[in-house]
């Protein structure tokens, strides 16, 4: 796709600013004593954004990405009329992700996960043979699933059992994408857990998640495409989160945007929100803590299961690593808020009836969290809003593959664990679900 020549950019330790080549899939820096992301140093300080038929890759020079991938899309940011309207909102912007195509928004797992795959895939180098380690929740599955199946990139999965209808798909997937899950009743920790058991085998690599700059710099790319629509750096952006990626993502953009000059100087105020009952990072940040409190296990798979946003429940996120979501809320003048299934439920309706389209309850949250910061007097009127929508058009797609005739094909899962399997039962079986390619037969020595 297009004349592509990989990014240039070093890393650097958010900890201590030592600045070093990315001579690998490096996720974090080695000579640091205290945890802490690294960060993305592009050698373009003024981004330029190409034409929308570069897909994500319009952004490509703040993409960490060596190569790219056919079939990406873009978020897209519009000034928001109908809920602005009804929350009184004079600068109100909706930056969507998933499928709209009134709106120009066409990714098709219509979730904002596929910008992370596709930059995180453009990250691997072409001749890269272990296979790629994802755990997820749901939506990241999916998007991975997608991208790794367009693109023919050995691809293993781990999900809980509880999501797995979430991983749905318009056509059959490519054989080079397992699935494996957790047992009915486990969460995405343990789906996490799962997959780090596989990672005992040279044969996987993990992916990463918060710690891999091309996660965060894809996700990034919902703050990039709202300050180049708008024209500046929105005053304040709203966002539910499980992880806080998205959000880290979002503040490592800020920076990026003020050194590029031409959006302002300002720096957004982040707002967050959990889905209760489901508030780890909530209640850590509402007592100012930078660890996260206890959670006890059977309480969190408990949660988990209550909450509509499924994708929201992380319960191991990188909240108080240098350079995570504390230091993001801390630096923004941020904040943690909190929202019920109810009120989610609530704001989806009316952003169907105001804006035209469906969005998942992650995205709910987030603009129940909004409405009622506006209710509650914490939004002035005239300030830039950015509201991350980060999935929608789930019923509209699906309703338009029906309307053709077509089906849903779902992935299911090669193989099924309980929470407490041993390494030695789960390792060698699922390394069988990749069979190593034979070698190719010695040359013959012709006879003398």
């Amino acid at each position: 796709m297009k004349n592509f020549t990989p990014t240039e950019y070093t890393l650097e330790c958010v900890s201590t600013g030592r600045e070093f080549d990315d001579t690998g899939w490096m996720l974090e820096d080695r000579q640091c004593a205290t945890p802490s992301m690294v960060r993305a140093i592009y050698a373009k300080k003024q981004i330029e954004v190409k034409s929308d038929d570069w897909g994500l890759y319009k952004f490509h020079d703040w993409l960490p990405i060596r190569r790219t991938l056919k079939g990406s899309a873009a978020p897209v940011t519009y000034k928001s009329e109908g809920l602005a309207a009804k929350l009184g909102l004079d600068n109100l912007y909706i930056t969507f992700s998933g499928w709209n195509p009134a709106r120009g928004a066409k990714m098709t797992t219509c979730s904002f996960k596929e910008t992370e795959a596709y930059s995180v895939c453009g990250r691997m180098s072409d001749d890269e043979d272990r296979i790629l380690v994802v755990a997820s929740a749901g939506n990241t599955a999916r998007a991975f699933a997608k991208v790794c199946s367009d693109n023919r990139i050995p691809l293993l999965l781990s999900v809980p059992a509880d999501n797995l209808d979430a991983l749905w798909f318009e056509e059959p997937l490519n054989d080079c994408v397992k699935l494996i899950a957790t047992e009915k009743g486990s969460d995405y920790f343990d789906a996490i857990h799962l997959s780090n058991v596989t990672l005992r085998s040279k044969r996987f690599f993990a992916e990463g998640g918060a710690k891999n700059v091309a996660r965060r710099d894809g996700m990034a790319t919902t703050m990039l495409s709202a300050a180049t629509t708008i024209g500046r750096i929105p005053d304040l952006y709203f966002q539910a989160v499980g992880s806080g990626t998205g959000a880290i993502a979002a503040w490592e953009a800020n920076l990026r945007l003020i050194e590029d000059g031409r959006f302002g100087s300002n720096t957004c105020r982040l707002i967050v929100s959990q889905n209760a009952p489901f508030v780890p990072m909530y209640d850590a940040w509402r007592v100012d803590s930078r660890v996260m409190l206890e959670y006890e296990d059977s309480r969190a798979r408990r949660d988990a299961e209550i909450i509509d946003a499924k994708v929201l429940s992380n319960r191991r996120p990188p909240y108080g690593l240098v350079g995570g979501l504390y230091d993001a809320l801390k630096a923004t003048d941020g904040d943690i808020v909190v929202a019920t299934n109810a009120a989610g439920r609530k704001a989806a309706a009316l952003f169907a009836e105001t804006e035209g389209v469906d969005i998942h309850p992650a995205a709910a949250i987030a603009t129940a969290s909004l409405i009622k910061a506006v209710a509650d007097g914490r939004v002035e009127r005239e300030k830039t809003v950015m509201l991350n929508i980060t999935g929608g058009g789930e019923r509209l797609y699906k309703s338009t593959l029906a309307a053709t005739g077509r089906e849903l094909w779902m992935l299911q899962p090669s193989l099924v664990f309980p929470v407490d399997a041993l390494p030695e039962d789960i390792v060698p079986r699922v390394e069988a679900l990749f069979p190593e390619p034979e070698p190719a037969p010695a040359a013959e020595t012709p006879e003398p």
